[in-house]
């Protein structure tokens, strides 16, 4: 309240002061536009018919100048003089032909004078001014004129979240760390009883789209407590100080409504860790030293529970990662096949599904997928139900979502020649073949030449029989004899190699050097880590390890497992050149087989 009042004084002074400042301006003028003369210099100007017209006022004589072209700046002005007793100004100034009139009105009041000069306007600035901070403060993310260094958190209550731990699928264990949280808040005498203190944060920790935000959401429902969300990029402003400021003002409004969660999504907006290189941001750094030493002071007996969410974990600073601050970590990564299926069934319920929907062959074809992603994959089949002229979602509609999703909408208008066509043709029924023919590779789903509007000319799919989570070095080279054996199957039918394979050979390299370098698997290396993973949850990009040298002779011998599955690959489609030009020219006929159709004519041969 305090603060608040000096604010308002300090605001009032400020307009006070540039109503002065107005007034003077506007005297300035006004004086500089008019030159006092005397009254015998009017006289002979009079005499010397130099001026224009006149106008008796009560107290003064207003005096305008005859003006030509080559008159200066300075005759321009208006003169003045006093008003005099002269009996013979008018005859004067009738026989001279001067323009001459009097004013009316009568003498202004002083209080009137005052009212015009200083209120009125000191009211309109104050106003104005008021108007325009407090829409810079709602631009900034404040809440009014003196809102600076004030916390911008939204209040969240059971009610207006609208989301319980029911609305959150394939996140079990985050589920049961963050419940025991909810218990302590609901009952805290059974844990104080026997000696335990309620954790003081949890950070969640995973990949984008995984439900960090939901979970959050889902602990204030389920909690029924306060809930002040906000963002760490709302602490940052460009004035230092301030970031800290709302950081204080934060913790004093969560402890005045304790029992209560603050939650605080992209932490590393203001935890990124500290040093000593010049041009650091002193912003940043200040509000972070605040956050640790909030975190330090508040008590927990009064059951304020920090939420913090992050998808860079490895760049927050230590000094926040240590138990009593955040205390818990909680690990929010993309689920697995039972949770896909959950999640799936989560969205389902409010879209209109045909009674024959398998949820779990289609949970089975999107391994990888994150909460967010299964979202939009439902919602997408929705919309493709409705376009079809349907009421409910059929099966063929999510799954042709899931291949939306990966390869982007059917591109009907591309018009190939027939000759890119029958390459295209080979090469997916090249991957397929390879698939097939091998045994510990993924089974055919379907392949289609149809373009897609990502750049895909034609894709052949796979989809697992069950899911797996460890992979043998055998199971890799299969996987990469399948994705060469595209560029395989244009040299054995056509002998050319076309620009097509460039995803396939991307995707080679990738595993071929993942063998290498992180899976231990390399016939020179042996179990020598090469390479470590930056941002584990975003771009997942590796990082060498090694010398220039060792470098060098990691790329021989990716370049020489590459090759050699090449050379595996061209000789499985030599040795059965006859069912891949079968299926080839199936293909360029149908333009899309499921993979069921495709094995039919495998095994017919």
């Amino acid at each position: 309240m305090l603060q608040k009042k000096k604010g308002l004084a300090s605001f009032f002074m400020a307009t006070l002061i540039v109503t002065l400042i107005i007034n003077i301006i506007i005297a300035w003028v006004v004086r500089s536009a008019s030159k006092e003369i005397d009254y015998g210099t009017f006289l002979t100007m009079i005499q010397n018919k130099q001026i224009e017209s006149v106008k008796i006022e009560a107290n003064r004589l207003l005096i305008t100048p005859k003006v030509n072209e080559n008159s200066s700046a300075s005759d321009k002005k208006i003169y003045y003089t006093g008003a005099l007793n002269d009996p013979q100004l008018v005859e004067r100034l009738h026989t001279a032909g001067v323009k001459f009139s009097t004013s009316v009105k009568d003498i202004q009041s002083p209080i009137v004078t005052f009212i015009l000069s200083w209120i009125l306007p000191f009211a309109m600035f104050y106003f104005l001014g008021s108007f325009i901070m407090k829409s810079l403060g709602k631009k900034m993310g404040g809440g009014g004129v003196m809102s600076f260094g004030k916390s911008n958190a939204k209040v969240y209550i059971e009610k207006k979240t609208g989301v319980t731990f029911n609305d959150v699928a394939g996140q079990e264990e985050a589920k049961e760390s963050l419940n025991e949280i909810v218990d302590f808040l609901h009952k805290p005498s059974k844990y104080t009883d026997i000696g335990a203190k309620l954790p003081k944060g949890a950070l969640l920790v995973g990949p984008p789209g995984t439900g960090k935000t939901l979970l959050a959401k889902a602990v204030a429902g389920e909690a029924n407590v306060p809930f002040f969300s906000l963002s760490g990029s709302d602490f940052v402003e460009m004035f230092v100080g301030v970031g800290a400021s709302r950081v204080r003002d934060l913790f004093q409004q969560a402890e005045k409504n304790a029992p209560c969660i603050v939650f605080i999504d992209e932490i590393d907006a203001i935890g990124k860790s500290r040093d000593s290189k010049l041009g650091g941001n002193d912003e940043r750094e200040q509000t972070l030293n605040q956050l640790l030493a909030e975190m330090d002071g508040f008590d927990s007996s009064k059951a304020v529970v920090i939420l913090a969410a992050t998808n860079r974990p490895e760049i927050l600073d230590k000094a926040l990662l240590r138990p009593g601050r955040f205390d818990r970590r909680v690990i929010v990564d993309k689920p697995d096949l039972k949770g896909r299926e959950e999640i799936l069934k989560v969205h389902g319920k409010n879209v209109k599904l045909d009674s024959r929907v398998n949820l779990g062959e289609i949970a089975l074809a999107t391994a990888g997928a994150a909460g967010a992603d299964l979202a939009n994959m439902v919602n997408e089949a929705a919309l493709r139900a409705v376009r079809m002229g349907r009421d409910v979602v059929r099966q063929d509609d999510l799954f042709e979502a899931v291949e939306t999703i990966i390869a982007g909408k059917e591109k009907k208008d591309r018009i190939m020649t027939e000759e890119e066509k029958s390459l295209v043709a080979f090469h997916e029924v090249g991957h397929a073949l390879a698939a097939a023919l091998q045994k510990q590779t993924q089974p055919v789903h379907k392949i289609t030449i149809i373009p897609r509007t990502m750049g895909a000319l034609g894709y052949t799919m796979q989809m697992p029989e069950k899911e797996k989570f460890l992979v043998s070095k055998d199971e890799l080279i299969e996987q990469i004899i399948v994705l060469l054996a595209g560029r395989a199957a244009e040299e054995v039918i056509f002998n050319k190699a076309t620009t097509g394979a460039s995803n396939d050979i991307e995707r080679a390299t990738g595993l071929a050097r993942q063998m290498v370098t992180m899976y231990g698997m390399s016939n020179k290396f042996g179990m020598m880590g090469l390479e470590s993973v930056q941002n584990r949850y975003l771009d997942g990009r590796p990082v060498q390890t090694c010398s220039t040298e060792t470098s060098t002779e990691v790329d021989r011998e990716v370049l020489q497992i590459i090759n050699s599955c090449y050379e595996k690959a061209v000789s499985l489609l030599k040795d059965n050149r006859e069912a891949l030009c079968k299926i080839s020219s199936h293909l360029l006929d149908k333009e899309t087989i499921m993979g069921d159709e495709f094995m039919e004519i495998l095994n017919s041969i």
